[in-house]
């Protein structure tokens, strides 16, 4: 089988699929791996073959057991770490979103050219808006995949984005509705690409994205557990929850001396970190509110910038390490508990570590896992971030201070650990690309 993986974000929206592509490659798939350049480092070296530049049109097929890394969304991904940080208002939000327009013409592009390796199936983020008319283009079934159960209805829970609400059983699932309003902002520039690669029709603006252009039904791939949120009794067999996706650190990789003589040194830590999360503005007041927080409790802490998410600097009680960032699967299980904003990566790695969660949502799904989160008994009810300041140091101390937590931390950590997510989604995978024929 040769696989084309399609993803965008930042690295807890690409790395999943790098790990999914570990797995395909090391059970001899051919793999494609489309992510933008600054990321290739997640791919292991070992299998990673070496950029081709004499092949223009394209990635060539990698071989049996080898991942080839096709750049997609470079310079889109620039703009978010570049432009992001610095928005102020409206105004700049405009300017940003016609830049965007033209780095996600590019993408497209680029996705294309990825498609020339020829492949068998095609997986794909959400973000990856060309996935699926490539696919119909080459003739090859596209799998839609996502670490969040955001497109297939339920009664169960409404759409993640509405956060942790519920609005009755037909609400609930009438809410999944919105999922087709990521077409109406961009439909005339998939359409445009449509012709470009050769393909008639335009994109409705409320296409639904769970049906093939021959009216069967999409195939999704969920790589979250359902320890922490159970499969729904309405799911179709085309809705796949397989488990997390977790590339693991390389054997040799090692945690950085500041770090590991801070851990050393003393009782472990809380870890307090929000990636890019508020994009740079409130930085200096939530980076006040954490470290004011830490000095209430009198806990240790290692508190991650990320690129926007807290204002960096070295602190002044020695109690607490600022660092950038630090890879969550190696830090995380020397802490004592976790805080950060609710990203699917983040809530996979500290519920994996069995550690005691408090989440800051800032938008999106979120609350949604905030929410969740809590009603697992993993942590106390999600913080927003404008009551840092006055919320943030009673709620670390729930969080180490309720002996519940950790418990059923544990417990949660049990079961997710048992989960073999990437080699179930592989599974998947071969059965849709033999039922294709």
């Amino acid at each position: 089988m040769r696989a084309l993986l399609m993803t965008f974000g930042t690295r807890g929206d690409i790395q999943p699929y790098a790990a999914l592509a570990v797995e395909l490659a090391r059970a001899g798939h051919e793999v494609v791996l489309a992510i933008p350049e600054q990321l290739t480092d997640l791919v292991p070296a070992d299998l990673r073959t070496p950029e081709n530049p004499s092949a223009p049109a394209g990635p060539r097929a990698p071989g049996p057991g080898a991942i080839t890394v096709a750049p997609a969304g470079t310079h889109m991904l620039g703009l978010l770490r570049d432009v992001m940080p610095d928005l102020s208002g409206a105004r700049d939000g405009l300017r940003t979103m016609s830049l965007m327009r033209a780095a996600m013409k590019d993408h497209l592009e680029e996705t294309w050219r990825a498609a020339q390796c020829e492949p068998d199936v095609i997986v794909y983020h959400s973000k990856c808006q060309g996935a699926p008319h490539i696919a119909e283009r080459l003739g090859i079934p596209a799998v839609l995949s996502i670490p969040l159960p955001f497109y297939t209805p339920t009664t169960a829970y409404p759409a993640p984005f509405f956060g942790g609400a519920s609005f009755g059983r037909v609400g609930n699932r009438a809410s999944y509705r919105a999922n087709r309003l990521g077409n109406a902002l961009y439909a005339d520039m998939l359409s445009d690409f449509r012709q470009r690669i050769g393909l008639d029709g335009r994109v409705g603006r409320l296409q639904d994205p769970l049906v093939n252009p021959d009216g069967s039904p999409v195939d999704v791939l969920y790589p979250y557990s359902r320890h922490v949120l159970p499969v729904p009794p309405d799911y179709p067999s085309t809705a796949h929850v397989t488990g997390y996706w977790f590339l693991d650190s390389p054997a040799d990789a090692v945690l950085s001396r500041d770090i590991t003589d801070f851990l050393e040194a003393d009782e472990p830590p809380v870890y307090i970190g929000f990636g890019s999360m508020g994009f740079g503005k409130g930085a200096e007041d939530r980076r006040a509110a954490v470290l004011e927080a830490l000095e209430r409790t009198g806990l240790r802490g290692i508190v991650a910038t990320g690129w926007g998410g807290i204002t960096p600097g070295a602190a002044a009680d020695p109690r607490v390490l600022v660092i950038e960032g630090a890879p969550h699967d190696a830090l995380f299980p020397h802490c004592v508990a976790v805080v950060h904003h609710g990203g699917a990566g983040s809530v996979a790695a500290g519920l994996r570590a069995g550690r005691p969660t408090q989440v800051v949502p800032f938008l999106g799904d979120q609350p949604f896992w905030g929410a969740r989160l809590h009603e697992l008994g993993v942590g106390p009810e999600p913080v927003p971030p404008r009551r840092l300041g006055r919320s943030l140091a009673a709620h670390l101390g729930q969080l180490v201070g309720t002996p519940a937590y950790a418990r059923r931390a544990g417990e949660v950590a049990a079961g997710i650990r048992d989960e073999d997510g990437t080699a179930a989604a592989r599974g998947i995978l071969e059965r849709i690309v033999d039922r294709w024929g």
